[in-house]
């Protein structure tokens, strides 16, 4: 051993991961402008490997999943962000929703922020950095949301970097451990009800729309978020497009709540099934059509129709797989020449009529939603936590079919 050597075999993992993260930003400030990108994607492949090896030196808690590690599961692919390319723009709001999971189980496992959290390459791989993170009181104080800020230079970033977002507010799902789960739990089965809208989370998650949409801009800002919070994301679009403000927004594996008809294998049982369906629930609406709640509902859903989420499902997932029998069924009524019985169906749930018809207030569906380019993936899943986990919308090898649906 050398005397370097020697030295080296002297530093703590945190010295060497400070070591190689010096080293890789003095070669890359020698390399000439006209190679920054090519050879800033090396040197950031580098840091990584090398800060993975401390990661994974100084983490030995069974609680750090790989999953977790952005150097082992994150888009390795991705290099740079062509912000024109839509496979980018997906992957990188994954990521960020991804970034605020992480962000929960690194509080909850107490990693100390600057050394040994998890989190930050998430967020900091694309040039983003948290402007506010939004904390459940309710529930000891736990990450459920957190808003970015992109912080790229002029110098740092390539010609698309025009079409970036400015702010992007992100949501987590659910999470089965620690002490978020109860709230998380709790959360659902105010979704379950249609009581979403009710709770303190989402008052905490509206107002910080609100608040970025009203200082940046509503075109600078995307909306982003995974199972409970793509409903969450969902709610929060809405509102704001209500308002006249279409936010670009990325929605994975949101609950649509339905029998799973489509897990109906015979094609035509599937059909026959959901076309009766559409008949009674478009009498039923006809029926109730006189009072002034169902003339709302009906003008609330109109005035969705401009906004078009980003709708992400996985066909294997019994959660959101029911987007896609939705929207089709909607185009193949059209095409038999039952459009309208369709167009009045597809505004209401059943259930929620008959609640109406008997004088009872209720919400708007909350999975219910005029327009979506609805993105489907058709690779095989080996079990429903694949089918329904936030890292598979960043795999370059994905099967997926993407069609948009304009309410009309």
């Amino acid at each position: 051993m050398n005397v370097a050597q020697h030295r080296l075999s002297k530093l703590s993992p945190f010295s060497l991961l400070a070591v190689s993260s010096a080293a890789a930003a003095a070669a890359a400030s020698t390399f000439s402008d006209s190679r920054r990108i090519e050879n800033v994607a090396v040197i950031r492949n580098q840091a990584r490997r090398r800060r993975t090896k401390a990661l994974n030196f100084t983490v030995p808690s069974p609680m750090a999943s790989d999953r977790d590690n952005f150097y082992l599961s994150g888009p390795s692919h991705l290099a740079a962000v062509d912000w024109s390319n839509s496979e980018h723009r997906r992957s990188v709001a994954a990521c960020l929703v991804k970034g605020v999971y992480v962000l929960e189980k690194d509080r909850q496992e107490r990693r100390d922020w600057n050394q040994a959290a998890l989190a930050p390459p998430w967020w900091e791989a694309f040039n983003f950095q948290p402007y506010k993170l939004l904390v459940d009181d309710e529930a000891d104080s736990c990450l459920f949301g957190a808003i970015y800020q992109y912080t790229a230079s002029p110098s740092n970033v390539n010609n698309s970097a025009h079409q970036a977002p400015r702010y992007v507010v992100a949501f987590r799902g659910t999470i089965i451990s620690g002490d978020a789960f109860s709230r998380d739990i709790e959360l659902n089965i105010h979704l379950i009800r249609n009581g979403l809208h009710q709770t303190s989370r989402f008052e905490m998650a509206i107002q910080a729309v609100r608040h970025v949409v009203a200082t940046f801009g509503s075109s600078n800002v995307w909306l982003a978020g995974h199972s409970l919070g793509s409903a969450m994301a969902m709610l929060a679009g809405k509102h704001i497009a209500k308002t006249g403000a279409f936010l670009e927004s990325y929605l994975f594996n949101p609950p649509f709540f339905s029998p799973p008809i489509e897990r109906i294998k015979n094609k035509n049982v599937k059909r026959g099934i959901r076309i009766a369906g559409s008949v009674i629930t478009a009498g039923l609406a006809l029926a109730v059509k006189k009072s002034s709640q169902s003339n709302r509902l009906d003008d609330s859903f109109v005035s969705l129709s401009a906004w078009t989420p980003c709708l992400f499902v996985n066909r294997a997932d019994h959660i959101c797989s029911e987007y896609i029998g939705y929207f089709e069924h909607r185009k193949r009524m059209e095409d038999i020449g039952a459009g309208g019985i369709e167009r009045l169906a597809t505004q209401h749930s059943i259930g929620a009529l008959l609640l109406n018809a008997v004088g009872q207030p209720v919400e708007e569906p909350l999975h219910l939603i005029p327009s979506a380019n609805l993105t489907v993936n058709r690779g095989r899943a080996r079990c429903f936590k694949d089918a329904h986990s936030i890292n598979q919308w960043w795999r370059p090898d994905l099967h997926l079919d993407s069609k948009i649906y304009t309410y009309r």
